[in-house]
């Protein structure tokens, strides 16, 4: 998604001019080898999926088009991988808590975000059954993106790894932005003491890292209603999932939202109008990215991608934004259900403009 933001700002600092220019932005983003042989026509020769030989996902089997070829499937596809390291914890070994596929129709002008939870049941390649958000850890951004193609069936174009902190620069780059809280939430990172010293209102108790009230300590709530965040809030807001009734579906949305938020103020008038915002904006997401093209440069991604706009994203929920947990060997896992399977579907024949359609609650509103 990062990718995109990247793309839509900077080519619209070409538009307005100014001495702006994508090549510059292009050059801060950090850009790394992470699909390895994952990523479309580096696998080998296409290979061809029917009903039988089709990925198998926890609730069900994939049901791709008939004679659908990895390497053909119209559109282009873009994994995201958000990084949100606990304080201490190595980079490296961090677990995937967001995992995103974008599909950018064959068009060109319209792209739809779908969040997979973190704790789905996959097969991860050479590790056995885990949850989804294990496969990074374990083996780097290729493994995530094998393991995501198991229960989706798409071929990447491209790939990202967001780091989660670097969006608190970029919020705060644009001079904030304007979140509409749909359900109350509250904080279990960040509270005040007695004395009004900023520390945690939680303990997180592994390994569910079930939330542990502290005594003593009045944590930040954030209450239903439209209102405008700083870099510091909007961060913490979308990492909280502990103590809301949708859970990890929440977090996925109130993220989905931020980033759309995100695209449409780097896009706005005031921002595009005020060169030093505009290249503060541009350098902060730049400095929070790493980018794979799969054999395409940055530069060739932003000029492929100009048709699109924050008018032109859709934001789509797996299982309908409901759970579907199972309980194995203690652990919880959450399986993908039949009409996930069917979006997916829809993915790879680039028909999810028609999904949408006829599942209107999958789709998260502005």
């Amino acid at each position: 998604m990062k990718a995109w933001l990247v793309s839509a700002a900077a080519v619209a600092a070409l538009l307005v001019g100014g001495g702006l220019t994508w090549q510059h932005y292009a050059g801060t983003v950090d850009q790394a080898d992470l699909l390895g042989d994952t990523g479309r026509q580096r696998a080998g020769p296409p290979r061809r999926i029917d009903i039988e030989s089709a990925p198998r996902m926890s609730a069900g089997p994939v049901r791709p088009s008939a004679g659908t070829w990895l390497d053909a499937q119209p559109g282009r596809n873009i994994l995201l991988a958000g990084l949100d390291a606990r304080p201490g914890e190595d980079r490296a070994t961090a677990r995937a808590d967001t995992v995103i596929v974008v599909h950018v129709t064959a068009a060109g002008d319209r792209a739809y975000l779908v969040s997979l939870p973190r704790d789905t049941r996959a097969d991860i390649p050479g590790h056995g059954a885990g949850k989804l958000n294990a496969a990074f850890a374990l083996g780097g951004f290729e493994l995530l993106a094998r393991t995501v193609q198991e229960p989706t069936g798409l071929v990447f174009d491209a790939g990202a790894i967001i780091d989660f902190a670097g969006l608190r620069k970029v919020v705060d780059a644009v001079g904030g932005v304007e979140l509409c809280v749909d359900e109350e939430t509250t904080s279990v990172h960040v509270g005040w003491d007695a004395q009004g010293r900023e520390t945690p209102p939680y303990r997180l108790i592994p390994p569910s890292f079930r939330a542990e009230k502290i005594a003593g300590v009045r944590p930040q709530v954030y209450p239903v209603g439209c209102r405008h965040f700083t870099g510091w809030e909007a961060l913490d807001y979308v990492r909280q999932r502990e103590l809301i009734p949708d859970g990890d579906y929440g977090r996925q949305r109130h993220q989905q939202q931020l980033l759309r938020a995100l695209a449409q103020k780097i896009t706005s008038a005031g921002v595009l109008a005020n060169p030093i915002t505009l290249d503060h904006a541009l350098t902060a997401v730049g400095g929070s990215l790493t980018f794979d093209g799969n054999g395409d440069s940055l530069t060739g991604w932003i000029v492929r991608l100009r048709g699109l706009g924050p008018a032109g994203l859709t934001l789509l929920r797996t299982n309908g934004g409901r759970f579907r947990t199972e309980q194995r060997d203690g652990r919880d896992y959450e399986n993908l259900d039949d009409t996930t399977a069917e979006l997916f579907a829809a993915a790879r024949d680039d028909r999810l403009a028609g999904f949408a359609a006829r599942h209107p609650t999958w789709v998260i509103p502005p």
